[in-house]
C-alpha cells in the first residue's frame, strides 16, 4: 500500500477517537516519512508536540497501525531536520588503501542553516557578506575567516551556511566541529585498540582533520587551557593553510582578546579576516521572527502587531527571540479555545509577560539607547521602564523616554508603544504631548531633557 494512502487511513482512525480540537492540535501537521525494517518514521513539526504525543497518544498510534496493517511497527517520531541530517555525511575517498575501507566521517552540517534563511541587518551585514564570499571561493579569499560576537547572534548559523553552500556547489570535503569535539578526538589518539597500539586512532584523527578542504571550528575560546590540544590545532591549522584549505573559526571574543590561547595561534587567526556580529536591532529582530515563522511552517496565524510586540519586547540574541516564539506557540495551543488559529496581541502579552520582563536590552538600536540613557539618568532599570509599574518614579521617566523617542527617531507612535512593553499608541501620544507642554513652563524639566538629548547624541 502507498505510504500516503496508509497514513491517510491511519489518521482517519485516529480522528474518530479524538475531539476535533485535539486532532487538529496534535495530528494535523504530522506526516509518515517511511516504513523501513519494521520501523515507521513519522515527522512531527515541533519538539514540544513530539513529547506530548509520546506521553499521551503513543498507544493510540501503535494500535491504529496494527489495525490497518496487521503488523506491530516500532514508531519513531522525528523532526524534519533530524531526518535531513541523516543524509549529510562525507567519505574521504583519497585515503583508500588496498584491503581497508576509509573511515566514514560526518560533515556535521545542519541543513536547516542556509544563507537563504539568514536574516540580514545592520548588525550582521559585514559578517554575512564575508561569509558568502568565502563560500563562493573557499581557500582563496579571507583565510582564515574569524567570526566573533556574543552567544546567540548567528555565528553558528553563518558557519553552517558556508559549509552547506560549499557542499551543494562543489565536491569539496567539509567538516564542522566544536572545539570540545576537537579536544575529545585529540585525547582519543592516546588510547590503544585491540591490537595494543593507537595507530587506528591516530589515522582516524589525521583523516578527519587534515584530509579535508574546509575546516569549520566553533567556539575556539574553549581551547583555552588545553595546552596539548592547542599545539595539535596549531599543526593542523598550518597543514590546512599551507594546502590552501579554507579555515573558518568562531569565538565569543576577537582574536586579540583570547587571553588563554597561545600567541602563535592568535597571530595566525589574524592572517585572514576577522568580522564581528552585534545584537540585532528592532527591524532585524522582526525580520528574524518572520523567517522563523515561515521556516518552521508554523500554521498559527501571527499578525504583524504581535511580531512587532515580540521584537520590541525581547532583545539581546536570536535564541531569546526563538524561545519567545516557541513559548507563544505552546501557550496558544493550551490557552486558545479552538475558535481561531490566530494569535492576538493580548494573548502574546499574557504568554510573554514573565519571559519579557527578565530580558535585558543590550543592542545599539536608537529606541533602546534612549531607554538606557533615561533609565541610567533616573537610576532605574530598563526593565521597569518598559514594564507595567505605574509608580511616579517609573511613570514620569517613562513619559520622558517616550517623548524623546518620538522627537529623536522616526518611529511611529504604535512602534514606540511596542518598544515600551506593548503600550497603546494613545498612551504614547498622551505622554509626548504632556512632556512637550510641561517642558515649556517647567525649567527644571527642560534642563533635564536637554541633558538627556546631549547624552543620547
Amino acid at each position: 500500500m502507498d505510504k500516503d494512502v496508509l497514513w491517510s487511513n491511519i489518521l482517519d482512525k485516529i480522528k474518530k477517537e479524538l475531539s476535533s480540537l485535539a486532532y487538529n492540535t496534535w495530528f494535523s501537521e504530522m506526516e509518515l516519512y517511511c516504513i523501513d525494517n519494521g520501523v515507521a518514521k513519522i515527522i512531527v513539526p515541533y519538539a514540544m508536540l513530539r513529547q506530548h504525543i509520546i506521553n499521551n497518544y503513543k498507544d493510540l498510534i501503535d494500535r491504529c497501525f496494527f489495525e490497518e496493517t496487521g503488523n506491530n511497527y516500532e514508531i519513531e517520531l522525528l523532526l524534519k531536520e533530524e531526518i535531513e541530517e541523516e543524509q549529510h555525511s562525507i567519505v574521504d575517498e583519497s585515503i583508500k588503501e588496498e584491503g581497508r575501507e576509509p573511515y566514514q566521517i560526518s560533515n556535521n552540517l545542519s541543513p536547516k542553516y542556509t544563507f537563504d534563511n539568514f536574516a540580514v541587518g545592520n548588525s550582521n551585514r559585514f559578517a554575512h557578506a564575508a561569509s558568502l564570499a568565502v563560500a563562493e571561493d573557499p581557500g582563496r579569499i579571507y583565510n582564515p575567516l574569524f567570526i566573533y560576537g556574543n552567544s546567540g547572534l548567528g555565528k553558528t548559523h553563518l558557519m553552517h551556511a558556508i559549509g552547506n553552500y560549499i557542499v551543494s556547489h562543489s565536491n569539496k570535503r567539509v567538516l564542522y566541529i566544536t572545539s570540545e569535539q576537537f579536544v575529545t578526538d585529540f585525547v582519543s589518539m592516546n588510547r590503544k585498540d585491540d591490537s595494543g597500539t593507537n595507530f587506528n586512532y591516530v589515522e582516524f584523527f589525521k583523516q578527519k582533520y587534515r584530509d579535508i578542504d574546509v575546516l569549520i571550528i566553533d567556539d575556539i575560546q574553549f581551547l583555552g587551557g588545553a595546552t596539548e590540544s592547542q599545539k595539535e590545532f596549531f599543526h593542523t591549522f598550518n597543514t590546512l593553510y599551507e594546502g590552501n584549505k579554507q579555515i573558518i573559526i568562531s569565538s565569543d571574543s576577537s582574536p586579540n582578546d583570547l587571553k588563554k590561547l597561545e600567541d602563535r595561534l592568535k597571530t595566525r587567526f589574524g592572517w585572514g579576516l576577522a568580522v564581528d556580529i552585534y545584537p540585532p536591532d528592532l527591524e532585524l529582530r522582526a525580520a528574524i521572527l518572520r523567517r522563523k515563522i515561515v521556516g518552521e511552517n508554523i500554521t498559527k496565524k501571527i499578525p504583524e502587531d504581535v511580531i512587532q510586540y515580540i521584537a520590541a519586547t525581547i532583545s539581546g540574541d536570536v535564541r531569546k527571540l526563538e524561545g519567545a516564539l516557541t513559548r507563544l506557540i505552546a501557550y496558544s495551543y493550551f490557552a486558545n479555545t479552538g475558535k481561531s488559529d490566530e494569535i492576538t496581541l493580548e494573548l502574546a502579552k499574557d504568554a510573554l509577560k514573565d519571559y519579557a520582563t527578565t530580558t535585558v536590552i543590550t543592542e545599539k538600536n536608537d529606541v533602546a539607547k534612549i531607554q538606557k540613557v533615561v533609565a541610567d539618568y533616573f537610576k532605574i532599570q530598563v526593565e521597569d521602564l518598559v514594564g507595567k509599574k505605574r509608580s511616579a518614579n517609573i511613570a514620569f521617566p517613562r513619559q520622558i523616554a517616550m517623548y524623546l523617542c518620538r522627537k529623536l527617531t522616526d518611529e511611529s507612535f504604535p512602534k514606540i508603544g511596542m518598544a515600551f512593553g506593548g503600550k497603546d499608541h494613545s498612551t504614547v501620544m498622551f505622554s509626548c504631548d504632556k512632556i512637550e507642554k510641561e517642558s515649556k513652563t517647567n525649567k527644571e524639566l527642560a534642563k533635564t531633557i536637554d541633558i538627556l538629548e546631549k547624552e543620547i547624541h
